[in-house]
């Protein structure tokens, strides 16, 4: 342990080197996750209550939060976004966002940071079976979020993850060598738009460059990734949506984010091409 930071001299030193961290238990399935699956259950059952569905499912379990939302989106591919624009309004995902432990995390691997949460850069991510159009495709997460160059992800399951709900892949390592010059089109031709449409530079190239890997995090696991970490989604192919929390924190005292003022990008609705056009590849 370090100075009561849930972190080992280890664990800094890997995330250090790799970018990307797997804490395991670190939030409380039962006391800081249960409320946020409950309050998901009722919200499913309010947006079918809103379209005049009737409401059949079984009682609440932690493991079947998320049951009937598979034929609410059957019904009508909107109705899910419905969800994933009520579930980030959640009291106890928001009380869980401003954790006062993700402040610390950050402090101890960036000494002399003032740590802030990126507006716009939290979410509960809803990734449906064979539903590619919105997988995060291969991408640092600052050119999609801006605020500064130093940031961190904290990202954790809802549910246990397995090889196929698709997990999230990573490279080790990437983090080293600064920001990617990406392609910057409007839409890639399948839909795609904003942070979706970016594209990595001679991809392939890239990323022959470093391992891959894809963690399988169980419930209360925090994965925690710099925010030039080269990662992408996995394919879900399982009959169930994976579900996760994402945190973005940036770093108020970061050069890069106080040159432009801590800019947001694409959903704060600032085009990045006009604060990084030395990254635009294009």
């Amino acid at each position: 342990m370090t100075a009561g930071i849930p972190l080992s001299s280890e664990q800094i030193d890997e995330f250090k080197r790799n970018g990307v961290l797997v804490i395991p238990g670190f939030y409380s399935p039962l006391s800081e996750l249960l409320p946020i699956q409950q309050a998901i259950y009722a919200v499913i059952g309010q947006v079918m209550k809103r379209h005049g569905i009737p409401d059949t499912r079984p009682a609440f379990t932690p493991e079947n939060f998320d049951v009937g939302f598979q034929p609410l989106i059957a019904r009508a591919r909107s109705y899910g976004g419905e969800v994933y624009d009520a579930v980030k309004q959640i009291p106890a995902f928001i009380r869980l966002l401003a954790d006062p432990r993700h402040d610390d995390v950050f402090r101890v691997l960036r000494p002399g940071s003032i740590p802030a949460i990126a507006a716009g850069g939290y979410g509960i991510r809803i990734d449906n079976p064979s539903e590619d159009r919105y997988r995060a495709q291969w991408h640092q997460e600052y050119p999609a979020q801006l605020r500064s160059l130093d940031g961190l992800v904290f990202w954790s399951p809802l549910i246990h993850i397995t090889p196929e709900l698709g997990p999230v892949q990573f490279c080790p390592g990437s983090h080293s060598n600064g920001p990617v010059p990406v392609l910057t089109k409007g839409s890639d031709g399948n839909g795609r738009s904003g942070a979706y449409s970016l594209h990595l530079k001679d991809e392939e190239n890239l990323l022959s460059r470093y391992p891959i890997i894809a963690p399988l995090p169980s419930l209360g696991d925090l994965i925690v990734v710099d925010f030039l970490t080269l990662h992408a989604s996995g394919y879900n192919r399982s009959n169930r949506s994976r579900w996760s929390m994402q945190f973005r924190y940036f770093n108020f005292n970061d050069p890069v984010g106080m040159a432009h003022g801590w800019k947001g990008s694409f959903a704060a609705g600032v085009d990045f091409r006009q604060i990084h056009p030395e990254l635009c590849a294009d």
